[in-house]
Formats: C-alpha cells, structure tokens, sequence
C-alpha cells in the first residue's frame, strides 16, 4: 500500500495521504456544506445590515452605505491574512475551523446587542423629514458594541472564505487529468453553494429579520455558522490535507533584496546558468529579477551566498507570477465597486418602490438580490452540465473556456447592470416626482439579474485563474488574493461616494446643491446620474482588461513540476486566453 500514499498531501493525522481514501469529490461536499452555510449567515447580515444601522443604530443613509461597505471591504481585506496563515503556519483546515469559531461569536454578540434595548439608543423614525435632529445616533458603548461584533464576524468570515476555495480545491490532485476536471467541477460547484447559500439568506433569513426583528434574524445567522463548522468538521476523516510550508512571504522578499543587491550584474544569455533552474520552466518578462539567480564566487572562501543574495529560478518564478497577475486582479476592483451599490444604493432603491406582492405580503427590499440567484441554481449546473462539455470539445480546455475568456466575459456584462439601474432610477424617480406614482419593485429585476449573470463568469473564473495559476503551498493566499479585489472594490465604493458628494455640492447640477447622494431621500438625490457614471467606469475598466489579458496569455509564470509537459503548448499560447 506503500506506493498508493500521496506524500505531498496529509491526513487528519499526519500520516501520508491514500488516494483511495482522502480527497475527491466526497470530502468536498462537506467543504460545500460549509460554504452554502457561512455564506447563508453573512449574506442574510451584509445584506440587511445598512437598514439595522439606519433604523435602530440611527446614522444617516451615506455613513451608514459607508458602515457597510467598509465592513464588507474588511472581510475581503482580512482574506490574505488568513491565506497567509494557512499556507505558513495553521494550514487551511485549522484556520477554517479557529476563525470560523470567532465569526460565530460575532453573529451572537450581533443578536445580543439586537436583542436588548440598553445597547442600543431610543426607538425613532430615522424617515421622518429632519430625522437627524429628531433620532440620537449610536455612539460611545453602545457604537463599540456594534462595532465589535460585525468586525469579529468580519475577521472570522475574511480568513474562513480563502481557505474553503482552497481547501476544497486541495482535493484534487491536479496531476491526474480526470481529477483536474473534477477541480473545474468543483469551481462551478462552490458558485451553486454560495448561490444556495444566498438565495436561503435574501429570502428565508431576511423575511424573518423583517417579521421576527433583527435579533431573531441574527441568531439564526449564529445558527447557521454553526451547522457549516458541524458540515465541515463531519470531513474530518476524508480530507487530503496540504501541510503548511512556512513563512511564504520570506522566500520572495529575499528575491526582491537578492534583485536590488545585484542590479549592476548581467544576467547570463543562457538561462540554464542560472542557479537552480533545472526544474522550472523559465520566463522572459520582468528580467531584472533574473538577477537574483545570479551566482557570484565569493573571494578567499568556500561559503556559498545566503539566501537573500541568491535565490533559485523557482523562487523568482513566484515572483513574477504575482506581478503578472497584479492587472488582472486590478481589472476587478470597478466589477465589486458595483456590486457594492447593488448591496446598498438599490436596496434603498427597491425600498422607495411598491413593496407589495398581495393586498397583505411584502417583500422585503434586502430580498431584492435573490433575484438573480433565483436563476443562477438552475444555470450554474447547466452550464457545467451541457456547455463546459460542449466547449471541451471544442477548445481543448479542461474548464471549457478559459478562466480569463470568463472574467472577461462578466466584465463586459457588469456594465449593464448599471446602465439598467440608471435607466430604471431615473424612471422611478420621475414617477415618484411628476406623477405621485411609486413603480413595482419588480421594475429593479433587470440590474440584479444581469449582475448575477456577470457576477457567475467573473467571480468563478477568477477564482479558477488564481487557484491554478498558484505554487504548492500558496493556493490559499493566492485565493484570498481574489478576495482583496471585493475588498478594494467596497472601500472605492465609499470613496466614490465620499467624492461625488464633495464634487456635486458645488455644480449646479447637483440635488438643491446639496450632492448626488446627500440626502436620505432618493426623490432628492440624484442616484441615476451616479449609476451612469458607474455604468462609464465599468466599461472604460472592460476595455483596459481587454488589454491586459492579451498581455498576460503571452507570461507563462508555472514552474514544471506544476504544468504538465505534454500540456505547455496549449495552456500558455496566447491563441487559447486572448479575448478577441
């Protein structure tokens, strides 16, 4: 049995791994569990959460988009501290399991807090005309109570969401050509849970928020943190586990110092006199880091350079990975900044419309975003089903189409997304103004449809591109890499926010002169003319991704033992990732 075990992977033990035992698609559906369930419990909070601070903490609607968006940006940020840690020290099972625990006893102190009226200020109408003389706003204990239970929920869930992609992923062993199908299987499979997840969330969790009150609603977002750590840890026993490697950061600051040292050397013609470059598949772009693989003889000794004078091949091939990915990750940043307004600006959107489904229902507008996941739990496993065979045959790539074909895709839709919600804003609000009508909700349907559409070829691919494009022993930070992009999308969101107002307050354009978004009332704000100047952003980001992703198909960055040699041709030619 000897020769079954997988060295490179552990069990819950330590002990070598078996192939007939630990990993495959089984254990991955516990890892799935667990995503369905914390995303279950975030979304039903993230989502709802600006009307909980308006209402009940009694901040006004731009600090508290602000609130949210920051808290969403914090979790995403959190993402590489947790990939670190596991990829360094933890692994991605233990970090799973330590910061899932801290995430559920954010969602507890959240329904605490909820829950009784001393930690929070008075009831009032925050909708009232001068609701800001009229409501006391939370501060002081009280403020440091909310804020200390959504940042635990925002350190817990920021290092679990990396490590589940991550963990999930190390499941398959990704030199196995059917097992490497599988892997795409699984990409499309964590959509459909996160989809799962979020659709339970905007619809069953927020109508009980709604109907039970927040508190209710935030205990059982506690509830199903919980049952995703029992889903998770139920695996235990069938989990192929990737050991960490120790610091991971440490290797490539010392290519960076080992490059400047040697920066007046001249790289060898051969690449082959490089130190260590025997196993690695050695890349042209960003030749300067070249440098650090250059051997100098030491004179009048036999000790050989330390680290952080000489580095391998291997090493400054990381390096040059993560430059490589840097644009296209950037390309995402404007792609969650619109994601941002669709968990904010549209909620209160959909808020300011006819709530009502019958004489005595109404949907709550936080439910408004499970529109598009409505569709996609029918789409994401037909699109596995049926078109990645299909475009298999075809392309010749194992996922059908390339992951950067599919960001690039995603890209090209989130602009519309915002061109429907500025369209059906500006409909909205001449309606409310000139006619004293108020519009369906179901009038907001198309920007969340065509975001989740985008929102499927986008996050996914990303998600593929960076975990496959990762070094042994880094998938986890390279995957809260992508994480970072929401994060950074998030805190522009409140930026552009922050700006928009301070611009628009002096133009005679603005709403009575006060700025785009300065007032909590959408009748007087100009939201449409905000949404047009996202829909503008997305576009100008489509076209600046066209160009990088050109770019980047000609960088292979893999080192040799993670590319398969029989596959080098199609996977790095420039035919099979540019985006025509």
């Amino acid at each position: 049995m000897e020769g079954e075990e997988d060295s490179t992977t552990v069990d819950w033990r330590g002990r070598p791994s078996n192939p007939h035992k630990h990993g495959g698609m089984r254990p991955a559906l516990f890892v799935l569990g667990l995503q369905a369930f914390e995303i279950m419990a975030i979304a039903a909070v993230g989502n709802n959460l600006i009307t909980y601070v308006i209402n009940e903490m009694h901040f006004s609607l731009s600090k508290s988009a602000n609130v949210v968006t920051n808290f969403v940006g914090t979790i995403f940020l959190l993402a590489l501290l947790g990939g670190y840690l596991s990829d360094s020290y933890l692994g991605s099972f233990w970090t799973i399991l330590i910061f899932g625990f801290l995430e559920l006893s954010g969602f507890i102190l959240l329904s605490v807090q909820a829950h009784l009226p001393q930690l929070k200020p008075p009831p009032c109408n925050m909708m009232m005309s001068d609701g800001e003389e009229q409501c006391i706003e939370a501060k002081g204990f009280k403020a440091m109570i909310f804020f200390l239970a959504i940042y635990l929920v925002a350190l817990g869930s920021g290092c679990v969401k990396p490590n589940m992609i991550a963990h999930g992923g190390d499941q398959f062993n990704q030199e196995n050509p059917k097992q490497l199908k599988n892997l795409s299987t699984y990409f499309n499979a964590a959509y459909f849970a996160f989809s799962l997840g979020e659709l339970v969330a905007l619809t069953i969790l927020v109508w009980v928020q709604t109907h039970s009150g927040m508190d209710v609603g935030f205990g059982v977002s506690a509830a199903a943190m919980a049952m995703g750590l029992i889903s998770l840890i139920c695996g235990t026993l069938y989990y192929r586990n990737k050991p960490p490697q120790g610091s991971i950061l440490t290797p490539l600051a010392q290519v960076l110092v080992a490059a400047f040292l040697k920066r007046k050397h001249i790289c060898p013609s051969n690449p082959q006199m490089l130190h260590g470059s025997q196993n690695y598949v050695h890349t042209d772009k960003f030749r300067f880091l070249d440098k650090a693989c250059i051997r100098v003889e030491l004179e009048g000794t036999n000790r050989k350079e330390s680290a952080w004078r000489l580095c391998s091949v291997g090493q400054v091939e990381q390096v040059k990975m993560l430059v490589s990915v840097v644009p296209i990750f950037s390309c995402t940043i404007i792609f969650n900044t619109i994601l941002a307004q669709l968990q904010t600006f549209s909620v209160q959107q959909g808020s300011a419309m006819d709530t009502h489904l019958t004489k005595s229902f109404h949907i709550p507008p936080a439910s408004l975003q499970s529109i598009p996941y409505i569709l996609l739990i029918i789409v994401v496993p037909l699109y596995d089903t049926f078109f990645v065979p299909f475009a298999r045959k075809i392309t010749g790539h194992e996922s059908g189409i390339s992951p950067l074909r599919r960001i690039g895709f995603g890209l090209f839709l989130a602009t519309f997304s915002m061109v429907s919600a500025a369209l059906l804003e500006k409909k909205r609000r001449d309606a409310a103004l000139n006619h004293n009508k108020t519009l369906s909700i179901f009038w907001i349907t198309p920007q969340f449809l065509i975001f989740g559409l985008s929102e499927m070829f986008t996050a996914v691919g990303l998600l593929e591109f960076f975990y496959k494009q990762s070094f042994k022993g880094m998938q986890a930070f390279l995957t809260a890499i992508t994480y970072c992009s929401y994060s950074f999308g998030f805190y522009l969101s409140s930026l552009l926010v922050s700006l928009v107002n301070k611009i628009t307050s002096t133009s005679s354009n603005g709403a009575g002169g006060g700025g785009w978004l300065h007032y909590n009332n959408l009748n007087q704000d100009r939201l449409d003319l905000f949404y047009w100047l996202m829909a503008a952003l997305s576009f100008l980001n489509f076209l600046n991704y066209l160009f990088w992703s050109r770019w980047y198909s000609y960088a292979p960055s893999q080192p040799e033992p993670y590319a398969k040699q029989n596959n080098n041709q199609s996977k790095y030619s420039g035919s099979d990732d540019n985006i025509p």
